[in-house]
């Protein structure tokens, strides 16, 4: 559950003073920034990568560069929203490196040691009984597939609107696009899952599956 507008504030005022103690030198400061903003970073990076490796690299990336390029932050910015950005862009990097590594195998792994390496359990979901969704091993899988058929702009601009829950105007950013392009990237993303998804699935399953009731 997303937190109000009023701790939303306190959160921003209180990773301001955190920012500066960093800057003055109190690099335990910088910890407590790592240690309230490293899960949401991690759950970003993991859907982007489709793989804990990958993932916890971004985050250690992340806020590596987040505290050599603290000098940069503006002052009343969202600490939270740009180390988002950083870690964001960072895994499009990794996406592409991987991607020259090795070879694109057929079919992604399908993680079993727990709830946070099911692509599916993170998906917000208001149904009542969702575990019955996150049971379906069938479609974990075909989810991970479809995921990784995407572009690494498609990905990452599905990821950020419709599981992160993330602006128009921020995956523009990221992208380094106009806000037209990212919004029709997103659309994009989002008929190719759907298509992808078609034969497995019913629709009101495959809308909860990707995400994107209305």
């Amino acid at each position: 559950m997303p937190p109000s507008v009023e701790n939303a504030q306190t959160i921003v005022e209180s990773d301001a003073v955190a920012v500066e103690r960093t800057l003055a030198g109190d690099r335990d400061a910088f910890r407590v920034l790592v240690e309230r903003h490293s899960h949401n970073v991690f759950r970003l990076a993991y859907r982007m990568t489709g793989n804990r490796p990958d993932a916890e690299e971004v985050v250690q990336e992340a806020f590596l560069r987040a505290y050599q390029k603290l000098g940069q932050f503006a002052a009343r910015a969202n600490f939270g929203t740009w180390v988002y950005r950083i870690a964001a862009n960072y895994a499009i990097d990794r996406m592409r490196q991987r991607k020259k590594e090795e070879a694109r195998k057929a079919a992604p792994a399908v993680h079993e040691e727990g709830m946070e390496n099911d692509p599916v359990a993170l998906v917000r979901d208001e149904a009542p009984t969702p575990e019955r969704l996150t049971h379906n091993l069938e479609l974990r899988k075909h989810m991970e597939i479809a995921l990784a058929a995407l572009s690494h702009s498609e990905r990452t601009a599905f990821v950020m609107r419709h599981w992160e829950g993330c602006a128009i105007e921020e995956i523009a950013v990221v992208l380094k696009s106009s806000s037209g392009a990212a919004k029709n990237t997103v659309f994009r993303a989002v008929q190719k899952l759907r298509l992808a998804l078609q034969p497995f699935v019913g629709k009101a399953t495959q809308a909860r599956a990707m995400g994107t009731e209305s």
